[in-house]
Formats: C-alpha cells, sequence, structure tokens
C-alpha cells in the first residue's frame, strides 16, 4: 500500500480521500528541515502548502518518494530541478484557487481606487474626513494584466465586466484566446505605457523575477496603481517605495512580499500601500478544493499511474492510464533493448508511432523510451528525468505519428542514430497487452523478451544455430525460447535467445568466437 506524509495543514476530508482510494497516510505538520529529513525515506508520497520545503538535501534521502503534491499553485518551495534529478513527480493544482485569487485581486483593486482601508480606519477613530478620501473609478480604465494564464484571465474577465480597457502581456496568450476573453494582447512596453492599473497574475521563475523594477516603473503612466496578488519577487520592493515616495506611482495594493512572513518591510506604514498577509488563497472553498485535488491527484498517481498538473512530466488522465500500461512496458523494453546494443555516442532518437497507439497520448512512451535507452549507460535513470538528461546531452529526440501501419495493428519503432550507426528496434503488442519485438535493424524477428537474452547478428550460413546450441549446452545454459529472423538466404540474419541464466562473460566470448557471428551481445530485461 502506498504511504503518503501530510506534513502541511489539509483539509481533513484530503485524509479521507487518500485512505478511500487505498493509500496509508500520516499527518505530521510543523517539521523542521532535519526531522523531515529523518523520516521521508519511508515514504512514496509527500503532500505540502508553502511551509515544508522540498529542498536538495530532503530529496536526496527520500529514497521511496514518487510524487510531491503542492495544494495550491505555486512551487516555490519545492527545488523542481532536484525532483526531476531524483525522479520525483511534482504536482500542482492551479485551478483550485483560481477563483478566489482572481477575486482578491479585484477586492484589492476596489480598495485601492478608493482608498478604503484609509477611510476606514479614520472613522472608526473618529473623524469624519470625507473630503480627505477621492477616489478614481474604474469604468472606463486601462487594466494591464501581466499573465494571462488561470489567474490572469479571470481577472481580465471580471475587470471587461466593470467596464474596463484590458490590455494584456503574455507571451503564451494566442491572438484567439486573447479575442475570446475580449482583452487586446500588447508587449510589456505599452502596457506599461498605457495602464491605469497593473495587476499581476505570472509565476515567479528567472524570466519573471524583478518585472516591475526602476526601469520598468519608469515607463509607466503617472499615476499609475499596481496591484500584486501573484509572487514578491516580481516587484523590486525599493523601487516600488521610491516610486511612491515621488508620487509617480500613486498607489499599490499587496498580498505578497519577496520574504514571506513580512513581519517587516520598508513597504509598511505608508497610506498609499494596501498589505493583506498572502490571503489570495484564504477562503474556505478554495482551502478545500485544492486539499480535495491534490489528494485525488496523488492517489490516482500512486494507485493508478494517472498523472494530472504535472510540472516536470507529461500528463496521464485516469481514463488515459489503463490504456497506455500494455504500451509502457513495450515501450520501456525497445528502449532497453536499443540502450544495450549502442555501445557509442547517442546523437539522437525518433519514436514512430504507427496505427492504434498513434491515436494515444504518446509523450509519457517517449519519456519512457528514453528512460529504457539511457538506464544501460547511466545510473538513475526514469521517465521523469530521462527526457532532461536527454536534453543535457545534447541529445535530438523526435516523435512521428502515422493513423495507418503496413503489417501490424499498432507499432512502435525506436530509431537510434549514434555516432557511428543508425539502430531500429520494432514492437507490438499481441492480444492487444503482450510486448512482441517484431524487427530488429530491418531484420524481421518476432520475439518476446525474457530476463536473460542474447542478441546476435551473423552470416545465414548452415551449422550455425548446432554451434550455438552445443557452445551454450557445454557451459551449462539452457535455451528456453529461440528466434530467428533474415532479410534473405545466405544474407544478414538475427538471432535473439532467451536463456534460463544470465551469460558470463567468458561464454559470449565464446559465442563471439564461432563461425559466422558477426556480433554477440548479452540482454538482460526486467522480469
Amino acid at each position: 500500500m502506498p504511504k503518503v506524509l501530510i506534513s502541511d495543514s489539509l483539509s481533513p476530508r484530503a485524509v479521507e480521500i487518500f485512505k478511500e482510494r487505498g493509500v496509508e497516510v500520516d499527518v505530521i505538520t510543523g517539521l523542521k528541515p532535519d526531522e523531515l529529513k529523518a523520516i521521508i525515506g519511508k515514504y512514496d508520497g509527500l503532500a505540502i502548502r508553502s511551509s515544508t520545503k522540498v529542498t536538495k538535501e530532503v530529496l536526496a534521502v527520500a529514497t521511496n518518494l514518487k510524487v510531491v503534491g503542492r495544494a495550491g499553485i505555486g512551487v516555490d518551495n519545492v527545488d523542481v530541478p532536484a525532483a526531476t534529478a531524483s525522479g520525483v513527480v511534482v504536482m500542482n493544482t492551479p485551478f483550485g484557487n483560481s477563483i478566489t485569487t482572481a477575486e482578491h485581486a479585484i477586492a484589492m483593486m476596489f480598495a485601492l481606487a478608493r482608498e478604503i482601508p484609509a477611510a476606514n480606519t479614520s472613522t472608526h477613530a473618529g473623524k469624519w474626513e470625507k473630503n480627505r478620501f477621492m477616489g478614481v473609478e474604474l469604468y472606463g480604465k486601462t487594466l494591464g494584466v501581466i499573465g494571462c494564464g488561470n489567474i490572469g484571465s479571470i481577472v481580465a474577465d471580471r475587470a471587461v465586466g466593470l467596464k474596463m480597457r484590458v490590455v494584456a502581456f503574455d507571451p503564451f496568450l494566442s491572438a484567439e484566446r486573447a479575442q475570446d476573453l475580449g482583452v487586446e494582447k500588447v508587449e510589456l512596453d505599452e502596457l506599461l505605457r498605457r495602464a491605469d492599473f497593473i495587476t499581476l497574475h505570472t509565476p515567479l521563475t528567472d524570466a519573471t523575477r524583478n518585472v516591475l523594477d526602476a526601469k520598468a516603473l519608469a515607463k509607466t503612466k503617472p499615476g499609475v496603481r499596481i496591484i500584486n496578488c501573484a509572487r514578491g519577487g516580481l516587484i523590486v520592493e525599493a523601487d516600488l517605495k521610491a516610486a511612491l515616495d515621488s508620487g509617480h506611482v500613486a498607489g499599490a495594493a499587496l498580498d505578497v512580499f519577496a520574504e514571506e512572513p513580512a513581519k517587516e518591510s520598508i513597504l509598511f506604514g505608508n497610506e498609499k500601500i494596501i498589505c493583506t498577509p498572502h490571503l489570495g488563497a484564504s477562503t474556505t472553498e478554495a482551502q478545500e478544493n485544492v486539499a480535495l485535488q491534490v489528494a485525488e491527484q496523488m492517489s490516482d498517481f500512486l494507485v493508478t499511474g494517472a498523472v494530472v498538473n504535472a510540472l516536470n512530466m507529461p500528463s496521464v488522465s485516469a481514463e488515459d492510464a489503463p490504456k497506455l500500461k500494455p504500451y509502457m512496458k513495450l515501450a520501456e523494453q525497445l528502449g532497453g533493448f536499443a540502450g544495450q546494443i549502442t555501445e557509442t555516442g547517442l546523437k539522437s532518437v525518433t519514436v514512430e508511432y504507427e496505427g492504434q497507439v498513434a491515436d494515444l497520448n504518446t509523450r509519457p512512451l517517449t519519456a519512457i523510451v528514453l528512460m529504457g535507452l539511457l538506464s544501460p549507460l547511466l545510473a538513475s535513470v526514469n521517465m521523469v528525468n530521462a527526457p532532461v538528461i536527454a536534453r543535457e546531452r545534447d541529445i535530438k529526440v523526435a516523435e512521428t505519428k502515422r493513423d495507418d501501419a503496413a503489417d501490424y495493428q499498432t507499432l512502435i519503432r525506436v530509431v537510434v542514430q549514434t555516432e557511428r550507426a543508425t539502430r531500429t528496434v520494432a514492437g507490438t503488442l499481441f492480444g492487444g497487452e503482450k510486448p512482441r519485438i517484431v524487427q530488429i535493424e530491418e531484420v524481421p524477428v518476432e520475439a518476446e523478451l525474457s530476463e536473460h537474452m542474447l542478441f546476435i547478428r551473423n552470416e545465414d550460413k548452415p551449422g550455425f544455430i548446432g554451434k550455438l546450441g552445443t557452445t551454450l549446452g557445454d557451459a551449462g545454459v539452457n535455451i528456453a525460447t529461440f528466434h530467428l529472423g533474415r532479410t534473405e538466404a545466405g544474407a544478414n540474419a538475427i538471432a535473439l535467445v532467451s536463456v534460463d541464466q544470465e551469460v558470463a562473460d567468458g561464454l559470449l566470448e565464446r559465442i563471439q568466437g564461432l563461425p559466422s557471428v558477426v556480433r554477440a551481445k548479452a540482454l538482460r530485461f526486467q522480469a
């Protein structure tokens, strides 16, 4: 039974979901880093919010960990590259608190426009400063949305409903999507120049960090108001303070800060700034939603292999997972076969999908092919980190798909280009579930792979099979199955022999020395 640790506060319903789906769960919150490292090794999954820090050091001792689930959007507290290198899937719940965070941004915009917090404080103090608080309308103003994804698009939709003009900067926003939202897609400099209000809804990455610095703020319209309910590191706080002090920026509403919890800040005490303590996702509905979603996603992954909202591997729906399962075994065998017969540097890998498999979600299958291909050459390779390892080694990876297949209803072919040669191996499923090799380097051969195998390239000449059988027999190695293939009589041939035990190096040398043998290789596959 898979076992999950919940190390931050989640809804009790999350625990129930884990248990209902056959996952054992422990709830231990408030762990210090050393305490987490001391126990994480016995868990398959780790469910967190923002408090737990999943560092490289934690991952190094998480020997059984398969998945980290973040109940929320941001994963700043997870070392995703280190998790990927360790083969740990990192999931988040990008939709559970989208509406809540978007509504908080809209609320902050209203509060900023009408100076509500300061007016509230003044009125509670018994002052009646009606003339002091002169706000501005949102109607007809231009809202600049930086980042128009899940949350940004909801904010844009609400702003359009308020009769605001909305301009959006997002490199991934298509023209069609912008039109559907009723927003104008612009470059960042134009947004800064035109916007009366600017709201940020982008993750914190190297590309977005300090997106609003002194240089960017200088490009904004005088009197601009800024809202940030995304991540504190998007704004250089010292530069924002300077722009507020100079009067160029009329006000700011911040729910997030560069350092959290923000007990002290150069921005505190300024009436032009509204501050809340990272409340974007703090509604009853959102807290419940993200907790339930992360429990469901992690359970599905650990029990069925379904992958949803993963940041470091392709998604596999619960519907696709059972369809892909037999192909996953085939993909691993094909990749492993190609990897074991490859002895020089890899340059490129092409995975060809033909027939029924071409209609499926093939990205996870390609990742598994890469895992099988790289595993004989490198340690600790899995379907999560294999694509990254391939990129790091400048191995080009490509997929091709054809709905029709020549000889089989479904076929996967792996083509590996090395420094010296091109290797190919193809396979199919018999009965929809049993992996079979059907072609090796253009030679047709049908074989079921087993734990211990011999792969032999030989000249098609009489006496070869007898000599090979005698050599194996003299060494006390029993033949389980014997598969042969050739291009034509007397030409190149292939023998794929399943044996009951490992072929020792000395025996392999004797086989290599047999007449007609061009190449002999001992292969091993997971039973």
